[in-house]
């Protein structure tokens, strides 16, 4: 049985996307330790009694709802999976989606989000302040008017006099060469902010077919090499 957020895995929809990525990430996380301190002496050393280990699978995709709405910014959960969340998953603790409906001072008014979110959260990403509409799946009021959540982002009027925002951090790759002895992969990521730095981690989907040499990697910053660790 598919409930909550799995609903919307609808693999025509992903593996059709601008971009996918599924990750599984397993780790083990001490459950029952004991402090040992040593006498008249400051140090202390931490021991693990039972380990138990996390799960986290995460799943990221990309669709080009921009392009391909007729020059229109408005998208809602049907269009992008082709179906809608009914109920939230029965063994789910917790079950939230996050809707970005940040904007810029005169365009505080232009975006509509429907149905209302259950509640509304602040947050600084990237040095900025960013505004994001909630909706609980395991709220008992956001399945009562309705027996399916569809949740839809418009715009009250046409986009054509708003200007599309540069992110703070974007990246650009490309492919140069060929073969395995001068085909190369180069990947650009830009730092649009005026002071401030951020960490980034990158993720290279590599195809199967192309063999990778480590000690071939550069990393150049401002025109300087770095060398990796």
């Amino acid at each position: 049985l598919q409930a909550g957020l799995a609903v919307l895995l609808k693999a025509e929809r992903l593996f059709h996307s601008s971009y996918h990525s599924q990750a599984v990430h397993i780790r083990p996380i001490c459950r029952v330790s004991v402090r040992l301190a040593a006498p008249c002496s400051l140090l202390q050393d931490a021991s693990c009694l039972a380990v138990s280990w996390e799960l986290r699978q995460t799943l990221t995709v990309v669709f080009e709802t921009f392009p391909s709405g007729q020059g229109k910014k408005d998208w809602s959960l049907f269009k992008m999976f082709s179906r809608t969340l009914t109920e939230a998953c029965p063994l789910a603790s917790q079950s939230k989606i996050y809707v970005d409906i940040s904007a810029k001072d005169k365009e505080k008014e232009l975006l509509e989000v429907t149905p209302s979110p259950t509640s509304v959260h602040e947050a600084i990403v990237q040095g900025e302040k960013r505004t994001y509409a909630v909706y609980d799946l395991l709220s008992p009021s956001l399945f009562n008017t309705s027996r399916s959540l569809n949740v839809q982002l418009k715009w009250k009027r046409p986009q054509d006099s708003l200007e599309l925002s540069t992110p703070v951090l974007h990246a650009q790759r490309y492919v140069s060469g060929y073969g395995l002895q001068t085909g190369k992969i180069s990947t650009l990521i830009y730092n649009t902010h005026p002071y401030r730095a951020f960490p980034v981690i990158l993720l290279e989907t590599v195809p199967w077919y192309l063999r990778l040499y480590v000690h071939t990697l550069t990393i150049i910053t401002k025109g300087k090499e770095n060398k990796p660790s």
